[in-house]
């Protein structure tokens, strides 16, 4: 029960509610006129997330040798059937302003001799349209971006917060179909604090941390997507989750992703005995979409029943390697792996989740005044497979479309209204906590053994099956202990991971990052996986 002792929970009110601080959520927030008050909430550290551990780029169109149309066709290539045409030419058409709105906020992408920004070419694309900071690109954009908001004073970043639900007019028992807020967990004091909002974003990123080996940070456990599907909005393409070919195998290393440049820069994957495998699978051998690289890997890893295999740029001059890939030859060090000399040994990884919560080309969702962008959004531009760095792009494009959106209807949207504080005085603190580091476990096994690179239906029907034991004990555990970060954590976990395998089980057809043994063929007619809540309602326009 809560004692009489515990400090009342504190209550605020902003303009823009963001929940997020990686590219995505402080694009937003720097992109919205300075008289609006906002708020930017994150886990941790305010530069934290996904973005901070980016490495490769920023696919734009920024050569005179390259076109919009060429960077169309290559996405909508590697898609899989399922681009939305009009979001793939939205974002491309906007990559280049985005990219000089990001210039312009200082970030100091890498410049050839000549001084023209150096762009490099990574799988799927036709043309060299990266552009880069050395190998630490997500490193750059983060702490710049952070930076910027912490100089403008109508912005306040709030971390250490995880954000527990959305607060809509339907919970307040109101008329309407509004986002009005959030209830976050402050982790300071473990107290949930009410956040009320005219406007809310989701920036949450993506959900691969449901599998047991993933390239992202700790925080990447779908919290924006399951809180969008509790409130009540449609999500789409859960079955298409991007597994990062290449990661770093070594016990101490903690899934550090080593970049799809170093295949784009001359890398060569390899088996144990030094040859080379690629061309068996795709005539563009290492530089064939991350999906079709996975997958063959993973292949070539069941057949010799070996750990990992490598990546080799060891012919390449050693200047050349020290220059283009610091970070990740300075890693490899501390491993006792001199990149210069000996291959790099990698096993694939959980890297990217292509669905999400169903949004258009302004961000809205199917809420009213609730945004997503970012990872944690389904826009129709990855299709069944995220080409190389449109990702990042995504945030930006997105992310100034959202603050564009917002600021046209901000003087017509109303203060949110009154909501009751967190009710804690049924609940007790728990003191069962293994329940929910083994329910983590048990649950990012499962979903690497069957609802991984290659599934089954069996496998997928095994996986349903266990989630729905979790899913009915992590309801339970909710219901009468207070809520901590794991317990919240380990929530969203299984609802993302549910939304994954009931949507694995709709496709019967084997498409981009979906590749399942029963149904090995494509059907003739490519459709989204849209999964439909019991509180959808339908949006307004």
């Amino acid at each position: 029960m809560a004692c009489d002792n515990d400090p009342m929970p504190q209550s605020y009110e902003y303009d823009v509610l963001i929940i997020g601080s990686g590219a995505a959520g402080l694009t937003v927030a720097l992109n919205l006129p300075e008289h609006l008050n906002i708020c930017v909430v994150s886990k941790a550290d305010i530069s934290s997330g996904a973005t901070l551990w980016a490495q490769g780029g920023i696919a734009a169109v920024l050569d005179d040798q390259d076109s919009t149309e060429n960077h169309v066709q290559d996405t909508l290539a590697a898609g899989g059937g399922l681009c939305n045409e009009e979001a793939v030419r939205f974002t491309v058409e906007n990559s280049k302003e985005s990219i000089e709105w990001l210039i312009g906020t200082g970030v100091d992408f890498t410049r050839d001799t000549d001084a023209q920004f150096h762009l490099t070419r990574e799988g799927g694309h036709s043309h060299r349209r990266i552009i880069h900071a050395a190998d630490a690109t997500g490193h750059a954009v983060s702490t710049t971006l952070t930076a910027q908001a912490q100089a403008r004073s109508n912005i306040e970043l709030r971390s250490g917060r995880v954000a527990v639900d959305l607060i809509t007019n339907r919970k307040l028992a109101l008329p309407g179909n509004r986002c009005v807020g959030a209830y976050i967990l402050n982790l300071e004091d473990n107290h949930v604090e009410l956040f009320r909002a005219r406007f809310t974003v989701i920036a949450t990123g993506g959900a691969s941390k449901a599998y047991r080996y993933t390239t992202n940070p700790d925080g990447a456990s779908g919290d924006g997507i399951a809180m969008a599907w509790r409130a009540g909005c449609r999500v789409a393409n859960m079955e298409f989750n991007q597994f990062h070919p290449t990661c770093l195998y070594h016990p101490h290393a903690k899934s550090f992703l080593i970049t799809e440049a170093v295949r784009g820069e001359g890398g060569l994957l390899k088996l144990p005995d030094g040859s080379r495998f690629m061309d068996r699978f795709d005539k563009r051998g290492e530089l064939a979409p991350r999906d079709i690289v996975a997958r063959a890997i993973d292949h070539e890893m069941k057949r010799l029943g070996a750990d990992h295999l490598y990546l080799d740029i060891s012919h390449k001059p050693a200047d050349f390697i020290r220059h283009h890939f610091p970070t990740i030859y300075e890693k490899c060090l501390e491993f006792g792996i001199d990149i210069t000399r000996e291959p790099i040994p990698v096993v694939p990884a959980a890297h990217y989740t292509c669905g999400g919560i169903v949004s258009d080309e302004r961000a809205r969702t199917d809420i009213n005044q609730l945004y997503v962008v970012g990872e944690a959004g389904f826009t129709g531009l990855h299709g069944a497979n995220r080409m190389a760095s449109n990702s990042l792009l995504e945030c930006l494009v997105y992310g100034r479309a959202a603050a564009a959106d917002i600021t046209r209807r901000e003087a017509d949207i109303p203060p949110p209204p009154d909501a009751p504080a967190w009710d804690e005085s049924q609940v007790r603190d728990s003191d069962e906590d293994v329940v929910i580091s083994h329910n983590w476990d048990e649950l990012r096994h499962f979903m690497w053994d069957y609802v991984g690179i290659v599934r089954t239906t069996k496998r997928l029907q095994r996986a349903k099956h266990r989630v729905d034991l979790l899913s009915a004990e992590i309801s339970e555990f909710y219901s009468n202990y207070r809520v901590t970060n794991d317990l919240l954590e380990l929530r969203n976990l299984v609802t993302v991971s549910d939304l994954i395998i009931c949507s694995a089980l709709q496709r019967k057809e084997s498409r981009g990052l979906h590749y399942t043994l029963d149904y090995p063929g494509l059907l003739h007619e490519a459709r989204d996986t849209v999964l439909i809540p019991t509180t959808y309602r339908t949006p307004s326009p």
